[in-house]
């Protein structure tokens, strides 16, 4: 190789370096608005926040995401998967946010970093309507019940059953909708989930399911999430202002009675879960 061969080499490889460098010294939120895109992770079986609707994503994590895509200045590109996958996915870094929503609790807090509560999300029982056998959550005592699988309502369910007396089983399931189907044919006499999501259910399909009263689970909200390190920091601190801004001029409510029939108050950050 020649003197100026070997120049040109090393000044072709010293370029490739600092293009490579200056990319990776650009965080989450510049590479966002640098691509227009922010990548949003999510599954499409938890009505009325993500679901399918005659062949189209729709609910108020649509909703939602489009505003805070408005105030970002980017558009929306959806990553759908079951949920067992989106918290992976978003650690493998196959997208920039979760929609889900996710229960905010004290473990996730420790692992991921959460937008402000966009709903209330304790958890409670949808049966089989007209059901007698299930009257209060206690009533399960002894049954085969159903939750997602990998979720905080699984994990509020399975802390309940076991202080039940018997032995109850809780089966977990990809999606709502299998425990859901499961219920519908009575393979299982309930499934636990957040108020909101089996309250929409049960008046989609008054002839099949009703809410069992009183809730079980502990107070506790849903938000986004997002990765918890110095990369995603600037990104999670714009999803905020845009969510809280969207909350303070009324669109969030508007949302809610959309998709819920009736709005609700939800505290601007939560800093110790009861979950």
């Amino acid at each position: 190789m020649s003197k100026r061969t070997f120049l040109n080499a090393l000044l072709a490889s010293a370029l490739a370096l600092g293009l490579n460098t200056g990319a990776l010294a650009q965080d989450a939120l510049a590479r966002v608005k640098q691509a227009g895109v922010l990548k949003v992770g999510t599954e499409t079986a938890f009505a009325p926040f993500d679901f399918i609707d005659a062949g189209k994503h729709v609910g108020l994590n649509v909703d939602l995401f489009d505003e805070v895509a408005k105030e970002l200045g980017v558009k929306l590109e959806w990553v759908l998967l079951p949920w067992d996958g989106v918290l992976p996915g978003l650690e493998a870094r196959k997208f920039d946010m979760v929609a889900g929503p996710a229960t905010i609790t004290k473990a996730r807090m420790e692992r991921y970093r959460f937008s402000p509560p966009i709903a209330e999300a304790t958890v409670a029982l949808l049966k089989r309507h007209g059901d007698h056998s299930v009257m209060k959550p206690e009533d399960i005592a002894g049954k085969v019940v159903g939750a997602g699988k990998a979720s905080a309502q699984a994990d509020q369910l399975r802390a309940f059953i076991a202080g039940l007396p018997g032995k109850t089983e809780l089966r977990e399931y990809p999606g709502n909708n299998e425990a859901y189907a499961d219920l519908a044919a009575g393979r299982i006499v309930a499934v636990a989930n957040s108020l909101p999501n089996i309250t929409y259910v049960a008046q989609q399909r008054p002839d099949t399911f009703e809410v069992v009263k009183p809730p079980f689970g502990l107070k506790s909200y849903f938000g986004y999430l997002g990765r918890k390190d110095a990369d995603s920091a600037k990104l999670m601190d714009a999803v905020q202002a845009a969510i809280l801004k969207i909350k303070a001029d009324g669109r969030l409510a508007k949302m809610q009675k959309k998709w819920f029939g009736d709005s609700f108050d939800t505290p601007d950050s939560v800093t110790a879960p009861a979950v």
